[in-house]
């Protein structure tokens, strides 16, 4: 989208959800999708952390944009980027210890989501503050949408749980919290989201 044309925030959103989902559409930063969706307590955290740090990325740089030379343009977006995980981490651990002693590793991970750093240069940097944050909320929320959906099915399946509240009392399938079963899982919803778009296309 240029600056020109009318901008279509509803569509930013829809985009980041469904059209180009992060997890489920582009396949990028899977590390989370595995390892921290064994729980939907934790699926939901880091989504949340992701959509927080997405959002402010993005808002920043297009804040920054006409003042950022090109040929530093990445190492800005990187600093940028660690300063917003560092405010994300710093606060989880003081309001969220019990989740950040099992995530705390992914949440400093955020510094390296190819998502996040792609947005910023292809979106943010090229476009104005509020189309920037619609664009971050979309991907954000995207981001979110599929971890929850991932951890819901994990933990259901594998604890007979939600959010820690027992609410099936048959035997679980154990290998759904095992990192073979988030495989398994993403391989599956991904599978299923493709499927369903396809069949939206035609």
């Amino acid at each position: 989208m240029s600056q020109a044309e009318k901008p279509d925030y509803l569509g930013l959103i829809k985009n980041g959800i469904f059209k180009e989902n992060t997890i489920f559409k582009l396949a990028l930063s899977l590390c989370p999708s595995i390892a921290v969706t064994n729980n939907l307590r934790n699926g939901v955290l880091m989504g949340t952390a992701v959509l927080f740090v997405q959002v402010m990325v993005n808002i920043t740089i297009s804040l920054m944009r006409n003042f950022i030379h090109p040929r530093i343009r990445l190492p800005i977006f990187m600093l940028v980027i660690s300063g917003w995980v560092t405010v994300t981490d710093l606060s989880m651990a003081a309001f969220a210890p019990d989740a950040y002693k099992q995530m705390g590793l992914y949440i400093q991970l955020i510094v390296a989501f190819a998502s996040i750093l792609a947005r910023a240069e292809m979106f943010a940097s090229k476009n104005k503050f509020v189309p920037s944050m619609f664009d971050g909320i979309g991907m954000g929320l995207g981001f979110l949408f599929a971890l929850s959906i991932i951890s819901f099915f994990r933990e259901l399946l594998g604890k007979g749980s939600l959010w820690g509240f027992s609410v099936i009392h048959a035997k679980p399938l154990l290998i759904m919290i095992l990192p073979a079963g988030g495989f398994f899982a993403v391989g599956l919803l991904m599978g299923f989201f493709n499927w369903m778009s396809m069949r939206n296309a035609k």
